[in-house]
């Protein structure tokens, strides 16, 4: 009898999962062949048991931060013909921040179906932007893996295209924001070193750390090193909780 209780408890569970993830589908205007890839995005590693984590979220979302990046350098490419690359990788670095994937999953309520343990959900985890941004990114490798890249670009267009052609906001530079947060917190002048030159020679890829006391250190990649300090800076304030694109000059 009891057996029989916990297999019903476990049905009607399950049954408001999948209307859960139903009602997303609906609001991101897609649906997949591959329920399990859906439910495998939305998983939280507090919502498993043991150590087993291929079940959640974290690898869909590492690969949904590279198809995120990729699908909205080609989108930025096309929108903005007259832009240089400085131009285009500011407008991206805004657009595929954290903080932009927090916010686009609250556009959709993504919260509502990200699957969490009892102690997350009780914190607040469903609302908690590290978590948003995770899913955010997790959801669109689960679109590429299950429809492939052209639904993962229809995707990004209608998650991020009114943001994409929005007017620029100023966005200040990240040393800058960096080196004035570190001087109003009585830190020295942060100090940059190249940890790792890879690529050919006419295509190379730096790897710069940045340093502060008192804080750990944050790596950048980019096709030189000016970018990639900017990159390293960028992700030392976000990490810090600073957002440059949203301090006034």
């Amino acid at each position: 009898m009891g057996g029989a209780l916990v297999e019903v408890v476990h049905d009607r569970s399950m049954t408001r999962g999948l209307k859960g993830a139903g009602k997303l589908e609906e609001r991101i205007g897609y649906d997949f062949a591959d329920r399990e890839l859906l439910t495998s995005a939305l998983t939280h590693i507090s919502a498993l048991s043991g150590k087993n984590r291929h079940g959640s979220y974290q690898r869909l979302e590492f690969l949904g931060d590279h198809v995120l990046g990729l699908v909205m350098s080609e989108m930025l490419f096309r929108e903005f013909p007259r832009a240089d690359e400085g131009e285009l990788s500011r407008r991206l670095a805004d657009l595929v921040r954290k903080e932009t994937c927090a916010e686009v999953a609250r556009a959709v309520d993504l919260g509502a179906a990200i699957k969490l343990g009892s102690s997350e959900n009780n914190s607040g985890g469903r609302k908690r932007p590290a978590i948003l941004a995770d899913v955010c990114e997790s959801l669109i490798g689960a679109v590429f893996l299950d429809g492939g890249y052209v639904a993962a670009c229809e995707l990004v267009e209608r998650l991020w295209g009114e943001r994409m052609r929005q007017p620029q906001k100023p966005i200040r530079d990240p040393k800058t924001v960096l080196q004035e947060w570190a001087q109003g917190r009585g830190l020295p002048t942060p100090s940059y070193r190249e940890v790792e030159r890879t690529g050919p020679h006419h295509n190379p890829e730096f790897r710069v750390e940045v340093s502060l006391p008192q804080l750990a250190p944050a790596e950048g990649l980019g096709p030189s090193k000016r970018v990639a300090e900017q990159a390293a800076a960028a992700a030392m304030l976000t990490r810090e909780g600073v957002e440059p694109a949203k301090q006034d000059a």
